[in-house]
């Protein structure tokens, strides 16, 4: 799944050619998530303004016409092309502009596209309430981290992966920074102390800072919005190496399955 880094990779690397863009044409394919919530025609002639992003959602601001709100879903990729090839079948959306197409590929159609009339009203509004801070946010510290954690039962991992404390710690970026952090991805969010709360939020902003200076990760098809791949993948440090010795210690690091998503750790360099 397109986590944080990926989707902020995927705005990167088209916002700047598309901003100003006049859109001359939408095609919508199969039924994404859910519909668009508006008759494309109207539509139509409008500018489409700076790209923005809130946790994995892109909201492309049209003037005078509202928005569209974007989701990747698990599988979905966004290309921005120079010409318009005929659409396959995954390309579920195109946004036509006069400076070139806009297409959504996704697979599995869990992703969405839906029309709203800006930031705050419905539906969009309601899909990103319960969003947490984001990560880069100065709010977005240690006293932040405890404070939010505090009573939870829940695994620290798990709570990270909510995505109502803070956005952008995915399943990777979880694990890798659980790990710089030296904490054991099992223990209770409530007994997180303030000082080891301090270094996993640093580790958050660290490990994230990281994924997008490389591009994001690319574990099978992730490419941004020119086809480029993301290279992070090549300095996790956990994530993916079961069995593989600690590059810190040279203890085997384990997988173990938290909410049905595999978790990878150093059982002696994090502790609970």
């Amino acid at each position: 799944m397109p986590e944080l880094p990926e989707v902020e990779v995927t705005r990167r690397s088209f916002a700047g050619a598309i901003q100003g863009a006049r859109v001359t044409g939408l095609r919508l394919g199969k039924p994404l998530r859910w519909p668009i919530g508006v008759d494309p025609e109207t539509l139509l002639g409008s500018r489409v303004g700076d790209v923005q992003r809130r946790g994995k959602y892109l909201w492309l601001p049209l003037e005078k016409a509202g928005g569209l709100l974007m989701h990747l879903g698990m599988s979905g990729s966004l290309a921005f092309l120079g010409t318009t090839p005929a659409p396959g079948a995954h390309d579920h959306f195109d946004l036509h502009t006069d400076r070139g197409l806009l297409r959504l590929t996704d697979p599995r159609r869990f992703g969405a596209v839906v029309w709203a009339a800006a930031l705050d009203a419905e539906p969009v509004a309601t899909l990103l309430r319960s969003l947490g801070l984001e990560p880069f946010d100065e709010r977005f510290d240690g006293l932040h981290l405890h404070a939010a954690l505090s009573g939870r039962r829940v695994a620290v991992k798990q709570a990270l992966l909510a995505g109502d404390i803070v956005v952008g710690a995915g399943n990777i970026y979880a694990c890798e920074a659980l790990f710089m952090a030296g904490i054991d991805p099992r223990l209770p969010a409530g007994k997180l102390s303030r000082p080891r709360a301090d270094k996993l939020a640093m580790a958050v902003r660290t490990v994230l800072g990281r994924a997008l200076e490389a591009g994001g990760t690319t574990l099978r098809d992730f490419r941004d919005a020119h086809g480029v791949a993301g290279s992070f993948q090549m300095q996790a440090q956990v994530y993916g190496r079961e069995g593989e010795a600690c590059r810190r210690c040279g203890t085997a690091i384990k997988r173990i399955v938290q909410g049905a998503r595999s978790t990878f750790f150093c059982p002696s360099c994090q502790k609970r």
